[in-house]
């Protein structure tokens, strides 16, 4: 007998709803981790409360359950030009100012150390918190100021931000230098490396010039991270990785964290930036344009949303990374707080559920899901530890 057409919408709709209910599900049940957020300094460095849902950013502790995140790495971040100076203290500062966080929800977030902490923190109901620093202007050259960061708990190392140092150079800036010369590391930046092997810090890849990728993976004897970068070959830019590049990390047995950025993302999003700040804003004659950045302010919520790019550009990405280094070297790393633009359908934090739900949707098997969510960084971490 045929079904009314009524009931059999009805059926279709509780059956997606199991499929809904079941990704739901087994999000909570796997290790999420994303590897690279910047709340720290947007939010808990100018002293507001993580603590409580906040209307404003895309991070918080409430925002962190309902995502179903198991490990968080904080990112220490400082601009390499106006902390040129006592940028090792205001590391410092900003790790004290996690501390606290961590001191006033002692029942929903505690720091790790090492793997065996992510356990027991799991394991414990609360969400584990990791230090990762971004940016080497951070230790001020001295791998003495590196090792206290390490003990403070910093279990990873981003040697540039957008700014070459005195031993290390940065994509932003290899990329306006033809040739090599005074590009990669120096002798003082294999010192850096050669410290962190011993430390059994992880060395982060994202920003790194081109020379300076090459040069870590000579030098290092461990596998490396890229943080939050995506592919080039679908979103040209100097914070993606090319072919050659993943080829490389898959060599290495490194892992790569996918970035929510919508720029780095999809290639078209500056151009609908710029179609829809004219629809309300004009440019005069003679006179420079905003950035990306700050005609994307200018816009309105809704705007903001039709400009972000579609999730299926992070889909994307995952599929390509995987086709290319393999699924036991993609990660997560979403960026949010440091981004003004994240993907539609991954608006915060809390939307971690979705994305696990549309890969499994995708065709990815749960254990390759798991995998990408979390498995392959703790792998990583634990790779490197000693």
């Amino acid at each position: 007998m045929k079904k009314p057409a009524a009931l059999t919408l009805l059926l279709l709709s509780m059956l997606s709803f199991g499929k809904a209910q079941d990704a739901k599900t087994f999000h909570q049940d796997i290790l999420v981790v994303d590897g690279h957020n910047d709340v720290l300094i947007t939010s808990i460095l100018p002293g507001r409360d993580i603590g409580k849902h906040m209307k404003t950013g895309h991070t918080d502790i409430p925002r962190l359950q309902a995502g179903g995140v198991d490990v968080q790495v904080f990112a220490v971040w400082s601009d390499d030009k106006k902390w040129k100076t006592n940028a090792f203290k205001h590391a410092n500062e900003q790790i004290d100012a996690l501390e606290k966080v961590i001191q006033n929800n002692p029942t929903k977030i505690a720091l790790a150390k090492h793997s065996t902490d992510i356990e027991r923190i799991q394991k414990s109901g609360k969400i584990a918190a990791l230090i990762g620093i971004e940016g080497g202007n951070m230790i001020e050259g001295s791998t003495d100021n590196l090792e206290k960061l390490y003990n403070r708990g910093a279990r990873y190392l981003t040697l540039t931000w957008n700014y070459n140092l005195p031993w290390v150079t940065a994509a932003a800036e290899e990329v306006k230098t033809k040739g090599n010369t005074g590009k990669g590391l120096t002798k003082k930046g294999e010192e850096i490396i050669q410290k962190m092997n011993a430390l059994g810090m992880m060395i982060d890849l994202s920003h790194a010039g081109k020379q300076t990728f090459y040069d870590v993976l000579r030098i290092s004897t461990k596998p490396v991270l890229v943080s939050h970068s995506n592919a080039a070959a679908l979103t040209p830019h100097y914070r993606n990785l090319d072919d050659k590049q993943l080829e490389a990390l898959k060599k290495n047995g490194g892992v790569i964290g996918v970035n929510f950025y919508s720029e780095f993302l999809d290639s078209d999003y500056t151009k609908r930036v710029r179609k829809l700040y004219k629809q309300k804003h004009s440019i005069p004659k003679g006179e420079k344009a905003p950035s990306i950045g700050k005609m994307y302010q200018a816009l309105t919520p809704k705007q903001r949303h039709l400009a972000n790019a579609p999730m299926e550009t992070v889909l994307k990405h995952i599929d390509y990374l995987v086709g290319k280094v393999g699924i036991n070297h993609v990660a997560i790393g979403s960026d949010f707080d440091g981004i003004e633009s994240p993907p539609q359908g991954l608006e915060d934090v809390s939307k971690f559920p979705t994305l696990t739900e549309a890969l499994l949707e995708r065709g990815y098997s749960k254990t390759d899901v798991a995998k990408i969510m979390g498995l392959n960084f703790l792998r990583l971490l634990q790779e490197n530890e000693n």
